[in-house]
């Protein structure tokens, strides 16, 4: 459940973790020139021939990434496929590079997500973390689920039949509609049965290293057949493996129809909805990304209960590149432009030009800070190239580490108010962006 934002003026100067940061964000951005205000900026409404093409760009940003995503998500498949069909250590590898590719295109699509329910309706099936693992397979003797969480003892990929209060569900054939009917499964949100993160754990397994260095490390064998076979029932792991990448196939190919230019799609309807009603989606996504999700969710948990379960790639270590391109997609869409996988760049009408043509301070302002926020993510991404990863800089007694994620907080809780408050120069003077009920 999350609540709307309270005005970010308030108490910015908090450490994003209930520690006082070396480096405290000031309650306000530092003396910017004023924002204009309701009684002199024209509302964006009234623009319709400035606006519209910028709202249309965004639609054609979020076609690209998505089908990205799906292109990166195909190619996924084909490594699975070939895994499966001859489960070496080189096939095993090359099924997780092609992971970490798709991670990219799709982590750039999520601030897409907030205000525009068909994206959000979705991403549950996609993108759902934390999971417990040992709902899919075989985990550490020592494995806590989540509290209260029985459902996550199912280990499906072992069992053909699994009784779930007085209901008994039947197990023996995994296809992509079985495992999407196990989301959740009990009513327990820590049940997710596919997505990226369940591929994720089918392809790394656990990561058995807590704070310390590496990352899952599940042999090939787990799909061998015959007495090659590791920790049994490798048929079922890789029905379930390719189930799995199916469904992720199928749900990012209905994103790209609710993309395409069509006359009965999300898309069309966003075109006929007022211009303002776009700005605001565009921004409310931006900010509400950018604080309750990133630097609420996917940092401040993982680092104030210094938990690697609470860490968003969590079997792959790869969680500094998709905080990285998560702030990524923000800037995608305020300066109207998207790198895709090919390497060419897609740009058009953006919201920045709209904002600098109303307040240049605005735009200058959020300019700069979304600058920040990159290199502060970025620091995150150095620090792993480097041999130490995310789930290490949570660490307890981490000062470093704890201070680097703490400064990459701080970032986007200050560009969230600068969101705010290019919302503003456009005449929508409250955005209310999504904080997932963290206080800042």
């Amino acid at each position: 459940m999350r609540r709307a934002l309270f005005p970010l003026v308030l108490a910015l100067a908090v450490a994003a973790c209930g520690k006082q940061p070396a480096d405290p964000v000031p309650a306000s951005p530092a003396a910017p020139p004023p924002a204009a205000t309701a009684a002199t900026v024209k509302p964006a409404a009234q623009d319709e021939a400035a606006v519209r093409p910028v709202i249309n760009h965004y639609s054609d940003i979020a076609l690209a990434v998505f089908s990205d995503a799906l292109a990166t998500a195909q190619a996924l498949q084909q490594a699975i496929d070939r895994l499966v069909a001859e489960p070496t250590e080189a096939n095993l590898q090359a099924a997780r590079t092609a992971w970490l590719a798709a991670r990219v295109p799709y982590m750039q699509s999520e601030v897409f997500r907030f205000g525009n329910s068909v994206v959000d309706d979705r991403e549950g099936q996609l993108n759902a973390w934390p999971l417990d693992e040992g709902l899919i397979d075989y985990v550490a003797a020592d494995y806590q689920a989540a509290l209260g969480n029985a459902g996550a003892s199912a280990n499906i990929i072992a069992n053909t039949a699994l009784i779930v209060g007085e209901k008994a569900l039947d197990l023996s054939t995994i296809t992509p509609e079985l495992l999407a009917s196990l989301n959740e499964l009990g009513g327990s949100e820590a049940n997710v049965a596919t997505g990226y993160h369940a591929i994720e754990f089918l392809l790394w397994g656990q990561d058995l290293n807590g704070t310390n260095a590496g990352a899952g490390n599940r042999p090939a064998s787990d799909y061998a057949q015959g007495g090659a076979c590791t920790h049994g029932h490798c048929e079922r792991r890789a029905q379930y493996l390719q189930a799995a990448a199916a469904l992720l196939v199928k749900d990012l190919q209905a994103m790209v129809a609710q993309w395409q230019p069509a006359a009965d799609n999300y898309r069309a309807q966003l075109a006929k909805e007022p211009v303002e009603q776009g700005l605001r989606k565009m921004l409310f996504g931006m900010g509400s990304l950018s604080l309750g999700e990133l630097a609420g969710e996917r940092m401040k948990v993982a680092l104030e209960a210094n938990s690697t379960e609470d860490e968003h790639d969590c079997f792959s270590d790869n969680t500094h590149h998709s905080h990285f391109y998560n702030g990524k997609g923000i800037r995608n869409v305020y300066l109207g432009e998207y790198r895709r996988v090919d390497g060419s760049v897609l740009s058009g009408p953006s919201l920045a030009a709209l904002v600098k043509s109303r307040d240049v301070a605005a735009d200058l302002l959020l300019q700069q800070k979304l600058a920040t926020t990159e290199s502060a993510l970025q620091t995150l991404v150095d620090s792993a190239n480097n041999g130490q990863h995310f789930d290490q800089l949570i660490a307890s007694g981490n000062a470093s580490g704890n201070a680097l994620v703490r400064g990459a907080i701080d970032a986007l809780v200050a560009q969230t108010v600068a969101i705010e408050n290019a919302a503003k120069a456009l005449g929508i003077q409250e955005l209310n962006p999504d904080t997932a009920d963290h206080s800042f």
